[in-house]
């Protein structure tokens, strides 16, 4: 039985379903073709991600594949109420809710992974913590999973090193079709719509501090840049400082930071990447989000200890006002600020993510028994695939190699 706020938010939610629809042409066709296929018939697929229309659009999509789906949330404050509504009203079994506890949260997970599922999809590494753990009887029939996002992989990549992983997972996080673009453009553009929702400030003429120069922090520090911001960037790769300095920003350690940003964001999936020396350091106003999967990358608890009055300035927005009168803006809590307080990635970006999750899993249900317990990489083929099923959606074609090219290459080096 489904656990969700309000079964009649569900035409809201069934709205906001049919408008991303529109736009995520990849799953359409995938869509087609599963209705033919049926490659997950019989089976159960549990779903941990972030519960909002794109999401939704996924689950009927591995329905008309045949599977039998249970959904649920990653993240507290990303479920949408009305999404959910809509999910359970056509048959969906699902369990969440917005602004959970942590106690109803892990209550959730453990609903949908109560199915004994054959395949699941996680986001961040919970389901597949479950799983080793209080959970344990519920894989019971699991051929093995998914993984979106970039923590859940480091923890998977932990657990295989330990010799501690159960099942096979396929690394959807790492794939050409999800980085690339997902990590980049989907996270530069939806971390930006939430904290601009949120406080209805410009990033013109800020200084904006960006924690992490991976994917994610590239795709942050051009959107930012290009809407008129002073970037600096943060990080513990040599690799990528340089890298950041020779795409035009300032890179310095964050105890240099803190003194002079405006805003800041992480993306790193690490924990205490803003901390109390820092908070000290801050100018009076600054912003503070994370896009990062978990909300440990700032630390509140050292954040809570130096305020003498913490309260909602708007909804979002948590002001902690010091002791010499400064006041810091966290949003969201120090969750994900794209999902917690706006819309996530754009819905043609989650196409190309969640397409490659349908395909991964196609993947694992029809090599049942043949993979070891360890991650594997998303297949080649796959990855190539969505990206020409792009293409096409665009309206775009591209060069094919002639047969005395492909021999040429092939000969290269005889």
């Amino acid at each position: 039985m489904s656990r969700i706020k309000n079964i009649d938010l569900a035409p809201s939610g069934r709205e906001k379903i049919n408008w991303v629809r529109s736009y995520m042409p990849i799953l359409s066709l995938i869509e087609e073709e599963f209705r033919s296929t049926k490659p997950f018939a019989g089976l159960k697929i549990a779903m941990s991600i972030h519960l909002e229309a794109k999401t939704a659009n996924l689950a009927y999509v591995l329905r008309s594949g045949g599977a039998k789906v249970y959904a649920t949330g990653c993240n507290p404050l990303s479920t949408q109420d009305d999404v959910a509504a809509a999910l359970a009203s056509d048959g969906f079994e699902v369990f969440a809710v917005h602004g959970a506890t942590e106690n109803e949260y892990r209550d959730d997970l453990k609903a949908a992974l109560s199915c004994r599922p054959d395949l699941i999809i996680d986001d961040g590494g919970d389901f597949v913590s479950l799983l080793h753990g209080e959970s344990r009887l519920y894989a019971e029939n699991l051929t093995g999973g998914c993984e979106e996002t970039t923590t859940g992989i480091h923890r998977l990549f932990a657990r295989e090193k330990a010799g501690k992983l159960d099942f096979p997972m396929v690394d959807v996080n790492d794939a050409n079709c999800k980085q690339l673009f997902d990590n980049r453009y989907g996270t530069g553009q939806s971390t930006l719509d939430g904290i601009m929702n949120s406080t209805n400030l410009v990033i013109a003429g800020k200084t904006v501090v960006i924690a992490g120069f991976g994917w994610c922090g590239k795709g942050l520090a051009m959107r930012a840049k290009g809407m008129g911001a002073s970037v600096i960037v943060t990080e513990i790769d040599p690799v990528k400082a340089i890298e950041a300095i020779m795409e035009g920003y300032r890179v310095m350690p964050m105890d240099d930071a803190a003194a002079i940003g405006d805003l800041f964001v992480t993306v790193t999936g690490c924990s205490d990447v803003i901390v109390g020396r820092h908070f000290d350091k801050m100018k009076d106003g600054v912003l503070l989000a994370n896009s990062g999967h978990f909300d440990v990358e700032i630390n509140k608890k050292d954040l809570e200890s130096r305020a003498v009055k913490i309260f909602e300035r708007k909804p979002n927005i948590t002001g902690y006002q010091l002791s010499d009168g400064r006041m810091l803006n966290l949003l969201a809590e120090g969750r994900l600020v794209n999902l917690a307080a706006g819309n996530g990635h754009p819905a043609e970006i989650m196409d190309m993510s969640f397409a490659i999750q349908a395909k991964s899993l196609e993947f694992l249900a029809r090599n049942k028994g043949k993979l070891e317990n360890k991650v594997y990489s998303v297949p080649p083929d796959i990855d190539n695939e969505i990206a020409r099923i792009k293409l096409r959606s665009l309206g775009v074609e591209i060069d094919s190699l002639t047969k005395e090219q492909k021999k040429y290459i092939e000969n290269a080096d005889m």
